[in-house]
């Protein structure tokens, strides 16, 4: 099993100063973003802020958002990817097909794709199916923009659950750990990054990409179990290992095999 990522936190590669207050502000993951935040005349400056960070920093453990496969950076910034001992995951955005992640892949490190297109949910088989891959994230702003979809209105949430629920099953069906959610944009408001972070965890997301460290530990705490989930997932794991039962009721419910199995996960949460 994959270790746990509630948050991953964003940091532009141009801002190094950032770099070591972002590994300690307390997410599960930090990105290093070598693509959105960084524009274009400043790549390679970019890539050189990541290369010296990394160097003096052996220790440290960072994912890095790549140039996506289509640009003309994509090769390089993989490259260093490849020659740093820091560097433990890729992150690939506008994933499109499992060629792709191939190429990804090649750096030796896990690819965590993230499928914010039309082609890439259409490619959503092919791409959580590709070797090297570790778990799905979600760019819904970008997928907005495509489609033409007006954000933060009912037509907006229609189409987010039906990807949102397509990554899920994809991830499932591939033995992927639980995917990430996309960025929520509005950093001050932590009552809506809240509701939609309790929602993506019952749907069965693991975490949330997030873009500032206030927005932490609101998502970790939406995604860890709470007390009442704790005490209800020992009572169940008590039971069946004093009884040597698979089957028995708890509070006039029926308990099996797959109860069972969820309540020894939430205790595996710690």
């Amino acid at each position: 099993m994959e270790p746990a990522i509630r948050a991953a936190l964003f940091v532009p590669a141009t801002r190094p100063e950032r770099f070591a207050k972002a590994l300690a502000a307390g997410a599960e993951a930090v990105i290093i973003d070598l693509e959105d935040a960084v524009e274009r005349h400043l790549k390679d400056q970019a890539r050189d802020h990541l290369r010296q960070f990394a160097q003096a920093n052996p220790q440290a453990a960072v994912l890095v958002r790549v140039n996506d496969a289509t640009t003309a950076w994509f090769d390089d910034d993989l490259a260093a990817c490849a020659a740093l001992d820091a560097v433990t995951g890729i992150v690939l955005p506008k994933a499109e097909s499992a060629e792709q992640i191939k190429r990804a892949a090649a750096a030796g490190r896990p690819v965590l794709p993230i499928v914010e297109s039309a082609k890439g949910v259409l490619a959503l088989e092919g791409i959580a199916g590709a070797a090297g891959v570790e778990r799905l994230s979600f760019g819904s702003l970008d997928l907005m923009l495509e489609t033409g979809t007006t954000p933060d209105t009912a037509g907006a949430r229609l189409l987010l659950d039906h990807i949102r629920c397509q990554i899920l099953l994809h991830s499932a069906a591939h033995g992927l750990a639980a995917p990430l959610d996309g960025v929520y944009p509005n950093f001050s408001d932590q009552e809506g990054l809240a509701a939609i972070a309790g929602q993506v965890r019952d749907m069965g997301f693991g975490g949330m990409l997030c873009i500032h460290p206030a927005q932490i530990p609101v998502i970790q705490r939406a995604f860890a179990p709470t007390d009442a989930d704790r005490a209800w997932a020992k009572r169940v794991v008590d039971l069946a290992e004093s009884t040597g039962s698979s089957a028995f009721q708890l509070d006039g419910n029926m308990v099996d095999a797959p109860v069972i199995e969820r309540a020894r996960r939430i205790l595996a949460q710690g």
